[in-house]
Formats: structure tokens, C-alpha cells, sequence
């Protein structure tokens, strides 16, 4: 697997900027990895200010959802990330670490070991054991929960407990990516007397995960406080963490949508962090006295989506017309000066299974108007662009006035981020512009929720995508165990996406965090969460 050189908190000259990648203002869909080692910082400067005090970050978005099975969402992950723990980690080089399994062996083909801490308890006081892997496993491949992460480990095919301290997870079929799916925050082991109260709570007529966003139960350093919807969220320090405790007393989360106030909070210190910074602010965050912008490749990709179900764009005539009338590079040095490389596909060259031969649709308007007079739409049509505010609103701005110059006349239609989600999990879009971060590191992860028919709506599949021989290839990928092999699926998977084009990538992000100076120990995994178990404030 190709391994990658992970950058932390470096400068970009000017000269630069293009070659590498951007940064994205908007919460990305796409599930997210599980918190550091126990005792272990994994990056960032070395935290040296005493321990105790409230970290305070400005967020942009709300979260969907406190329970880690009901939501697929970066925000929410972030969250969740520092109040449960996953089986096993990564590293900031995306190297798989021991977290709440010390060890693990593909003991068969279909049929993986592994060895649980233990002494870990819950912040409800119950243990964490087999009996517990089991249950949530149980829980996220329950159809009446209806958890959007079940794609995650639809392959589980049971989970077989040996005793209090290993268990078995056989699959339908040989998995090579399973230990990094586990990896991901969807894998996170929720504490099993929460589950059986959350099933509780649906006998009563509840939705699913209604108790566990109330008293969400983890392993973390740091355990819930309280939530304040559309406003903030309160961690406070585990003072019975099985690993190393956290330095700080506690972690607020506000939710400030406005980039201006979020700066602005950065400014006068009333927050510590703030996230994102939109390119076009980096200088002023540079110039602020006690402040500075944190920056940090990523494994993200921001897309124009097409929904394959409506006409006009169940015509792949139409989707390609479309793909080769945008011009991303009018958007990388319009919008992001430069902070941002433009995508050639869903993945980057960073995960396993990019192809950099695979052909592309390139931005030819000419070529545009020519396939919708084929298609039937010499005239062009009207249409509608869906998107949440802030940096995806100005690019739904330059696509608009790009497709008026093939007469597609476009309306924006900005969408609070949560109801965003829901409906064009529903399908009642026709455009739209999101983002997804290819957790894992491998094409699995970060084409098979996106493109497989089984996946439309919420698990990942907002374009509807529906594509026989497509669904075929997909599966094959993930069965096959010969990474070479792999990767000749993957390219071959990526020509097909060409010819189909479900939607338009357009660039590969790069986060911009605002960090004031009094903050150590911090660091942004690649996946997007935030590292907070060593961090201090001076």
C-alpha cells in the first residue's frame, strides 16, 4: 500500500500554493476515524502548558447526531471522537495502532482475531469486554436502527465471542480493509448498558439512538457533558481513563456559522480554535497578534453532485456536458487561491487504488454544448444547485455563471446543513456540492458507499447512482485480496466513473485551522478530527 508523508502546521510559499492541497469551509460528509492511543500524543507540538482549563473551538455546523452509529457526518464525528474509542487507530501516516484491541491476526481468509484490553470501563461504570464488541456490532448492522455507517461492515457476517477478552469477526468473504473500517469512528464501542437502553427507549415508541444522544457512554478521555442544539457542546475530562487522562478540564464546541464572528472570536481570544479558515482569510489570521493558521493535508474531496434518478440528468450525455462546462480551476484560484489541488477523481493519489492513468473528462464548453444538443437540450434546461452557506455558496456561484455561458440557467438553493443531509438523502435534488473524506486510506471506503447501488441516500450515494456492472466491479475490489490486482480493479472502476459521470470532482482539500499561540499539543488528523488528549493552554 502506498504510504504517505503527512504535513503538520507547515508554511506554503506563494509560488506553491497550487500544487498542493485545499482547504474546505464546509463540514464533509463521510465517516471519521476513532480517537488516539491511550497515552500517546501521535503529532503536533509537544504540549509543555500546565494542565486544567476550558479548550474552546469555533465550529461552523451543528452535529447531526451524539450517537457514533446514527450519524456520518465530520462534525459529529469530532465529537464523537473524543467520547468513544474504536478497536483499533491511526497513526497521523495512517499506520494502524492498538487502541481498545491490543492485538489482531487474520486467522482466515474470512475470519479475523482480536485480543481486547482490558480493565477499561465505560463512563457509566460498565465494562468494556467481547460480550460488548458483539453488542454494538449487533446494534450498527440492525436494520431498525438504520445506521448510515452499515456499509462499514456489511460484510460481518458474525461476531463470535471466545471469551471475556477476544473475539471473531468472520466476514462473507475475504476483506482486506476490515482493521481500517474498524478504524473509523462507525466502529466506535458504545457501552452495551446504553444499547439496551436505547432499544429500550424504541419499545416506547423512541427513534433510534434517542437515549444513547442523551447519555452517550464511551471509553474516551473525555465523557459528555451537555449539548445545547445549534449552539454548543460540553466535554469534560474522564478522571477514569484507562490510558494517560487528558490536560485539559474540558472541551466546549460552539457552533458559529459565520466565518467573520468566528474569526473575529479568534481574535479577541474568546476562542482558541477555530475551524475552518477560508483561504481568503489566511493572511489576517497570519497578521493577528496571537494567532496563527495550523495546516493540514488532507483525505477529503469537494464534488457537484447530479441526481441520476431526474431527468435530465438520467442521461449520461447531460451529466458529461455539464462535468466538461465546469472549470475548476476558475474555482481553486477564484475562491481558494490556491489552496487546493484539482481532482482527477474521488480519490486522491494519498489512498490506495488511484489510478493516474485513468482518463477524465477536461473542461471543453464547446464539446459541452455539443453533447446536450445530442441529448436532446440544444436549448439547455433550467435547473437547481443545491448547497449549505459559506464557501460552497460562492462555488455554486462561479458554477452557475460557468453553466449560464452553455444555457443551463441555475438556481442556488442554501440549505441549513442538517436538512441539507436529510433531503438529498431523499433524493429531492437535482445538483448539489458536498465533500467526502476517504477515511481509511483505501478506494474501498472511498468509492464503494458513493457509487454502489446498495448505498443511495444517507449511507453515502446522494447522486442515486445505479450501474450493474459498476455494483460488480465494486464488490470485486473489496473481495479481492492481491493489492496489485486491486489496483487494476480501482483503475478500471475510475474509467467507468469517467464514462458515467455521477458527479464532478473538483478538488482535493486542505484544512486551514485558526490556532492561537497559547494552544500546544494540538494537531488535525487527515481524516479532519481534532487531537485533543495532549493539548494545554499557556
Amino acid at each position: 500500500m502506498k504510504k504517505s508523508t503527512w504535513l503538520k502546521s507547515i508554511a506554503i510559499p506563494t509560488v506553491m500554493a497550487v500544487a498542493l492541497v485545499g482547504c474546505a469551509s464546509e463540514p464533509d460528509e463521510g465517516g471519521t476515524d476513532g480517537g488516539t492511543d491511550g497515552g500517546t500524543d501521535g503529532g503536533g507540538e509537544e504540549a509543555t502548558g500546565e494542565e486544567g482549563g476550558d479548550l474552546k473551538i469555533a465550529m461552523q455546523a451543528d452535529i447531526v447526531a451524539l450517537d457514533p452509529h446514527g450519524s456520518n457526518d465530520v462534525p459529529s464525528s469530532n465529537i464523537q471522537n473524543n467520547i468513544f474509542e474504536t478497536l483499533v487507530t491511526q497513526s497521523e501516516d495512517m499506520e494502524l495502532e492498538p487502541l481498545l484491541a491490543t492485538d489482531w491476526d487474520q486467522v482466515e481468509d474470512d475470519l479475523w482475531e482480536f485480543e481486547l484490553r482490558e480493565d477499561v470501563t465505560f463512563h457509566d461504570g460498565s465494562e468494556f469486554n467481547a460480550d460488548v464488541v458483539k453488542a454494538n456490532f449487533d446494534r450498527v448492522l440492525d436494520p431498525d436502527i438504520g445506521s448510515p455507517r452499515v456499509f462499514l461492515f456489511d460484510m460481518v457476517e458474525d461476531v463470535i465471542v471466545v471469551d471475556e477478552y477476544t473475539v471473531q469477526i468472520k466476514t462473507e468473504f475475504p476483506f482486506a480493509p476490515l482493521p481500517t473500517h474498524l478504524a473509523h469512528s462507525g466502529g466506535a464501542m458504545i457501552s452495551k448498558d446504553a444499547i439496551e437502553a436505547d432499544y429500550e427507549a424504541m419499545e416506547d415508541g423512541e427513534d433510534a439512538g434517542s437515549f444513547i444522544n442523551n447519555e452517550p457512554a464511551g471509553t474516551g478521555y473525555f465523557k459528555f457533558e451537555s449539548r445545547n442544539i445549534g449552539t454548543d457542546v460540553v466535554l469534560t475530562k474522564n478522571e477514569d481513563y484507562w490510558g494517560d487522562n487528558a490536560k485539559l478540564d474540558s472541551v466546549t464546541f460552539q457552533v458559529i456559522s459565520e466565518p467573520s464572528t468566528r474569526l473575529g472570536n479568534l481574535e479577541t481570544g474568546d476562542v482558541h480554535i477555530s475551524f475552518p479558515v477560508e483561504p481568503t482569510s489566511k493572511s489576517r489570521v497570519d497578521n493577528m497578534d496571537g494567532a496563527n493558521v495550523y495546516e493540514q493535508e488532507s483525505l477529503s474531496t469537494a464534488y457537484v453532485g447530479f441526481n441520476t434518478e431526474k431527468e435530465p440528468y438520467d442521461d449520461p450525455k447531460v451529466r458529461q456536458a455539464l462535468t466538461m462546462a465546469i472549470d475548476k480551476d476558475a474555482i481553486i484560484n477564484g475562491i481558494l487561491e490556491g489552496y487546493a489541488s484539482e481532482a482527477t477523481g474521488i480519490i486522491s493519489d494519498l489512498v490506495f487504488g488511484y489510478s493516474d492513468e485513468a482518463s477524465e473528462l477536461e473542461y471543453d464548453p464547446e464539446r459541452a454544448q455539443e453533447l446536450l444538443a445530442e441529448a436532446g437540450y440544444e436549448d439547455g434546461f433550467e435547473t437547481t444547485i443545491w448547497t449549505n452557506d459559506g464557501e460552497r455558496e460562492d462555488i455554486a456561484i462561479i458554477i452557475q455563471n460557468q453553466l449560464e455561458q452553455i444555457g443551463v440557467d441555475v438556481d442556488i438553493n442554501v440549505v441549513e446543513w442538517g436538512t441539507y443531509l436529510d433531503q438529498t438523502a431523499n433524493g429531492q435534488h437535482d445538483m448539489f456540492i458536498l465533500g467526502w473524506v476517504t477515511v481509511t486510506g483505501d478506494a474501498d471506503y472511498g468509492m464503494y458507499p458513493l457509487f454502489h447501488s446498495s448505498q443511495k441516500g444517507s449511507p453515502g450515494n446522494r447522486t442515486f447512482t445505479d450501474n450493474e456492472e459498476l455494483d460488480n466491479l465494486l464488490e470485486d475490489a473489496r473481495r479481492e485480496t492481491d493489492e496489485a490486482t486491486r489496483e487494476e480493479m480501482y483503475k478500471e472502476i475510475q474509467e467507468l466513473l469517467s464514462e458515467e459521470a455521477p458527479l464532478v470532482n473538483l478538488y482535493h482539500n486542505y484544512y486551514l485551522v485558526g490556532l492561537r499561540d497559547n494552544v500546544q499539543g494540538f494537531w488535525k488528523h487527515p481524516n479532519g478530527l481534532y487531537q485533543l488528549q495532549e493539548v494545554t493552554i499557556n
